[in-house]
């Protein structure tokens, strides 16, 4: 049972009111460290300097997608393991499966309510204390 703000979380999605909103259902979960990006590729390269525990990224993204960035973060040795939580705007069954073949942990559909996304998180790590 970790506590949630011992969890450092990456919060990608290319919407910045997306990227607020997931930040304060975080926070108001206990989340402390909450880092946020608008793009994939810089998401990236802030994780592979300073890991996290869990990315929480959005699907639909310019340049990298979700399933781009899921797929970069499984392939490197150093944070291959990390939590990763998929965000999406459908329920698309082929985008689905496309992301479990590539190890996503769990995957939400947007919009959704704060008790979703902590239990998507407790699914996880286990529940949050």
């Amino acid at each position: 049972m970790p506590a949630a703000s011992a969890i450092k979380v990456m919060v990608v999605d290319d919407q910045a009111s997306m990227r607020a909103m997931i930040r304060r259902s975080l926070q108001d979960l206990g989340f402390r460290d909450v880092r946020d990006k608008g793009a994939a590729t810089e998401a990236l390269a802030s994780i592979k300097s300073d890991r996290v525990h869990l990315i929480i990224s959005d699907f639909n993204m310019p340049e990298m997608d979700g399933l781009e960035l899921l797929k970069a973060v499984r392939e490197d040795p150093v944070i291959g393991k990390t939590v990763f939580i998929m965000l999406t705007g459908s329920s698309d069954r082929d985008l689905v499966q496309k992301a479990a073949a590539l190890g996503v942990n769990n995957y939400l559909v947007k919009p959704f309510a704060p008790a979703a996304l902590k239990d998507k998180i407790e699914r996880v790590f286990g529940e949050l204390s």
